[in-house]
């Protein structure tokens, strides 16, 4: 099962990584989205992400030109998904959004493309069985920033065959990613262990223990972590990180996974992090 032709569904943060990413390595790619302003936002930060990449001499000019000749944008979902090898969905992270997507997909793709979703926290077993094809339904989760970070991970669901498993994880080497292949449970392994943390830290801020200066401070020299949680928290997005805390908490039902009051206030209120602007931290936005 070869993959050759990848479209990938969602030109934000991590669709136009992945569609950056696939293109470096030679692979032909549409990127699709609904509207024609979030394909060019998602062009525009892959060619800075490219220029950024001939800057550090990691990429030279031509590599450059060349990847970007290898992506054609669309707001036909149809275009991209008749000649493609594998879909990849990086929609927003809700799962009615996806479960139509990809019935959408399963009805437009030749049957033997593979359907993949970048989902950070949602079942793939859900989403597989509203297709005809649940053992071509995978997970295939990147890190953000997906040209930078070398994780992927891979999520087997119920009915996923071990020819897709092979054939995605032989993309992720390809990609020069590192493939971990886990079980389909919320959270998966990444997310599981990561957003309680930071859930944990936020907490910490509504309880008075300290400052998101102090905590993260604590968390980045105390730990060695490369950003602290709550640092990271306005990275990821604060709306992002309370979905997959809901998901954790309704598949799971331990109360552990309860989100923080103050990340649901937050939310509420608009202060999402730093595409917002405003989050544990105030950013600037240009």
């Amino acid at each position: 099962m070869s993959i050759s032709a990848i479209t990938v569904i969602g030109a934000g943060t991590m669709g136009n990584g992945i569609a950056h990413v696939c293109a470096q390595y030679g692979h032909a790619v549409t990127l699709h989205d609904i509207r024609r302003e979030f394909l060019d936002r998602g062009m525009a930060t892959i060619t800075g992400n490219l220029d950024r990449q001939v800057k550090k001499g990691v990429l030279t000019p031509e590599a450059k030109a060349a990847t970007l000749g290898r992506i054609r944008t669309s707001l036909d979902l149809s275009e991209g998904a008749t000649g493609a090898d594998l879909v990849v969905e990086a929609a927003t992270e809700h799962l009615e959004t996806k479960l139509e997507l990809f019935r959408q997909l399963d009805r437009l793709c030749p049957e033997q493309t593979i359907l993949a979703s970048n989902t950070s926290s949602i079942s793939i077993t859900t989403i597989g069985a509203v297709t005809k094809r649940p053992d071509r339904v995978i997970g295939m989760h990147f890190m953000n920033p997906v040209p930078v970070m070398k994780l992927v991970e891979i999520i087997r669901g119920l009915a996923t065959s071990d020819a897709t498993c092979q054939a995605v994880h032989a993309l992720s080497v390809k990609l020069e990613k590192v493939p971990v292949e886990v079980n389909d449970f919320p959270g998966f392994v990444s997310n599981r262990i990561l957003m309680p943390m930071i859930n944990e830290a936020i907490y910490c801020v509504m309880e008075g223990v300290a400052t998101p200066e102090a905590i993260d401070t604590v968390m980045k020299l105390g730990m060695a972590h490369p950003m602290g949680p709550l640092a990271l928290a306005d990275f990821i997005g604060l709306d992002v990180c309370l979905a997959i805390m809901n998901v954790l908490h309704d598949g799971l039902g331990d109360a552990k996974y309860r989100a923080c009051p103050l990340l649901k206030k937050m939310v509420a209120a608009g202060h999402l992090g730093k595409k917002s602007g405003r989050g544990f931290y105030q950013y600037t936005t240009a």
